[in-house]
């Protein structure tokens, strides 16, 4: 046991995850195996809408080593509701039915329609082959503006319509400002449809206790507390009678944060026949049953003066449901409607979002859910706004961006942002980038006529992130509250134990956790020990997902370790007979300011409040404290990224040459983890501007049914990249810190696909769409020549 002095809040601990993970001694939820488990397999559908006619079970019973082979029909007593929307955005909105298996009508390539219960795995998914289904077709829809139009076929004919909802926001008066307006810039941008493609796919073990009719669940997810709460929902069981845990869990992105049919399969048969079921996704599967990302049709368009100074701002979304809605679906447009507006300031905005079905798998929340979208969307516009009035991108993107400002300020859009600096951070990556150097060197390749021609793109970006106040949450309908929990225990031992209601999957918050209660309590991290993604361990939580794990739960870490800390120094003025005005607190341990008295140690402090025999008159046994943190506002940490791109004109081929990334996040904790945090999602933005889309063909058919065809960068594709960072403190919370997860995949795709575009605008090309591939390059250079 060890006092220190020193100080781990910014320093790059080491990660105490990877050992495990790097030496193979994980724990993934398919390592998991218990006495007499059964496994399961889903039938999907090959359509991506049909009735079901008839369906024929008996040759799949018949092979040996199969339990079970049951379809929807005879699941639906098991079920006391569908699978729930949790962010119903409007009161109007039209929600379908979503049973975990498909009941008369299949909605999507990959809805589930029959579950096989076998003895092992290979013979559930054999049986799955002699379940034969009767389909008669019906016509899809698989584009959002065509699904509004007048006789367009309907997903759901008891809706009536393919319209979901509608989400108004307006904020001054926007008329006016495009009235008064010297110039005005309109853009169509797509979003993509994206398959997040976590390394681990989906998996679910569920085992009946032997005592007291509860049930395990070990699940592949963000949110085991979700999991819990939702579960119980779903099958009619209290809550206090289920377990959830995630074990190690191989990313998510978002795709994780849901509540999927087969976690509700697995616990139903687990009860229907009392041994433990297991399912294990596929990739193929996880290819069209795993929730997609992004899939939006944005119109944008802006009012400026001829300067180049925006006066308003209309924003007009179709956002892609797919055929039912998940967990978050309708939200996550939602969610971006707030920062549609970026970084900059002007006097009237309007947005508003249609939410549409369609015969293609749900969508929900993937890496910068919402707000990756709207800064895609406001920095493309922006260099369209500086084509139109032939000035520079960046003098453009500086005449607008908000003054510097310390304590919260309402934006356009008409919230509040935390804190903010950017016309630093923006100016400190142009340095880092050489930006003027790089104009020069662009008009000396342009004069020259050669054809590699070099292109740089600015991504500037601020996000909604530390996903929290509950007030907040309600306000938009969001049925959760956005609080988080800690509970910060010593030991008899003075070891210390940090219980956390996030539950990570890669983003290390064991290593993070325990810097922070060490600094608090003068202890060395290896001396912490952190406990989460057990409901039965840390009860209370409301998981990870939305860049909210530090500015949320890490400072409920920090507010339970301060409170065991003041603790222990009331105990300690006791035990040294002193006032507590002159007791001083350093490297672990208690002393009398201006004696040469040794003090007592916090481990000392710790036993002798889990003994009780001397404590102060009517203090509580042991050292250990609680804290729900529920903040007042998001944190919105911000950021500059410039991408720097050398196009073949003859070819269409586009070559990162450079990317540099200037982001604050406020206070950093762990600046090694930060810089992980970006590399990821950086490579996760330049692979939606230039590799990844979900294709489908006119039949619903995803022609991307598997990693073959699906493509994935490797790090062959990706250069390297050049960060650095400022450092803004957030004023919504007591450690200043703001989240750092998303933003790599948020300020990304823009500067990416804006170095492109600007690579050959001079070629006549002002507009690509994503993923910006070497063909569509090459045909938009030709087109352009085509059309002088």
């Amino acid at each position: 046991m060890t006092q220190t002095a020193e100080r781990f809040v910014g320093q790059s601990v080491r990660r105490r995850e990877d050992e495990a993970l790097l030496t193979g001694r994980a724990t993934w939820t398919d390592n998991i195996t218990l006495l007499g488990t059964l496994h399961m397999a889903v039938l999907r559908s090959p359509v991506a809408h049909a009735r079901i006619s008839g369906i024929d079970t008996e040759r799949a019973r018949d092979l040996p080593g199969v339990v079970a082979v049951l379809t929807g029909e005879d699941l639906a007593a098991e079920f006391a509701i569908g699978l729930p929307c949790g962010w119903p955005v409007t009161e109007d909105i039209k929600v379908p039915d979503h049973p975990p298996l498909a009941r008369g009508e299949v909605n999507h390539v990959g809805d589930g329609v029959a579950v096989v219960v076998a003895t092992d795995a290979r013979t559930a998914r054999d049986a799955l082959d002699l379940v034969e289904i009767d389909y008669d077709e019906l016509p899809a829809v698989l584009d959002v503006e065509a699904a509004l139009e007048p006789g367009a076929p309907l997903v759901h004919e008891e809706l009536g319509t393919n319209h979901c909802y509608t989400w108004p926001l307006v904020v001054g008066d926007v008329d006016a400002a495009f009235e008064q307006a010297d110039v005005v810039v309109e853009g169509r941008y797509l979003q993509q449809r994206l398959i997040p493609s976590a390394m681990e796919p989906r998996a679910v073990v569920v085992s009946p206790e032997p005592v007291g009719g509860g049930y395990t669940i070990y699940t592949s997810t963000q949110v085991p507390h979700f999991v819990r709460d939702l579960l119980a929902m779903i099958c009619g069981i209290s809550d206090s009678k289920l377990r959830v845990v995630a074990p190690d869990v191989g990313g998510g992105f978002g795709s994780k944060l849901n509540v999927y049919a087969e976690e509700a399969l697995a616990l139903a048969l687990a009860r229907r026949l009392g041994k433990p079921v297991k399912w294990i996704e596929t990739r193929s599967e996880n290819h069209i049953a795993t929730t997609h990302g992004r899939g939006q049709v944005q119109r944008m368009s802006v009012a400026a003066t001829r300067e180049g100074k925006i006066l308003g701002m209309r924003v007009n979304l179709l956002a892609d449901m797919g055929a039912y809605l998940q967990l978050l679906t309708p939200g996550i447009a939602v969610f971006g409607a707030f920062t549609y507006c970026g970084l900059y300031d002007f006097g009237a905005y309007s947005f508003e979002c249609q939410g549409v079905y369609t015969n293609l798998t749900p969508t929900d929340a993937y890496r910068g859910a919402g707000r990756s979208e709207a800064a895609y969307a406001h920095e493309r516009i922006m260099d369209d706004l500086a084509r139109a009035l032939d000035k520079d991108p960046a003098e453009v993107r500086l005449r607008n961006l908000i003054e510097p400002f310390a304590e919260p300020r309402t934006v356009p859009s008409g919230v509040m942002y935390d804190s903010g600096d950017y016309e630093t951070t923006m100016r400190r990556a142009m340095e880092l980038v050489g930006y003027d150097d790089l104009r020069a060197e662009q008009r000396r390749r342009r004069e020259s006529g050669g054809p590699v021609q070099l292109g740089i793109g600015i991504g500037n970006f601020t996000e909604s992130g530390g996903l929290s106040p509950s007030k907040v949450a309600a306000g938009v309908r969001l049925q959760s509250g956005g609080w988080e929990a800690a509970t910060v225990r010593m030991t008899i031992s003075g070891k210390v134990e940090v219980v956390t209601g996030t539950s990570p999957h890669g983003q290390g918050h064991e290593t993070v956790w325990s810097q922070i209660a060490a600094d608090a309590l003068g202890v060395h991290p290896d001396d912490v020990e952190v406990l989460h993604s057990d409901t039965a361990v840390a009860p209370f939580g409301r998981d990870t997902y939305g860049s909210r794990s530090l500015p949320v739960g890490g400072v409920a870490v920090h507010v339970a370790a301060g409170k065991v800390a003041d603790k222990a120094r009331t105990i300690a003025t006791h035990l040294l007979e002193a006032a507590e005005d002159d007791l001083e607190f350093t490297g672990g341990r208690f002393s009398v300011s201006g004696t040469s008295g040794p003090g007592v140690t916090i481990q000392e402090v710790a036993m002798t409040a889990s003994l009780a025999a001397d404590l102060p008159e009517g203090m509580e046994p042991n050292l250990t404290a609680d804290h729900h943190f529920d903040p007042p506002n998001f944190t919105w940490p911000f950021g500059t990224h410039i991408c720097v791109t050398e196009v073949d004109t003859e070819t269409g081929r586009a070559r990162i040459a450079r990317y540099v990334a200037v982001d604050d996040c406020g206070p950093i904790v762990n600046p090694v983890i930060v810089e992980g945090q970006l590399h990821g999602g950086i490579a996760q933005g330049v692979s939606q501007a230039l590799f990844e889309e979900a294709r489908f063909d006119e039949a619903g058919n995803p022609t991307a049914a598997t990693l073959a065809d699906y493509a994935v960068p490797s790090a062959a594709d990706l250069p390297s990249f050049e960060l650095d960072q400022t450092v803004t403190p957030s004023p919504t919370n007591p450690m200043g810190v703001k989240g750092i997860g998303e933003s790599g995949a948020i300020g990304s795709s823009p500067a990416v696909v804006n170095a492109v575009i600007d690579a050959v605008s001079h070629l006549g090309v002002t507009h690509l769409d994503m993923p910006v591939t070497s063909q569509q390059v090459w045909r938009a250079i030709t087109g352009a020549r085509h059309t002088g």
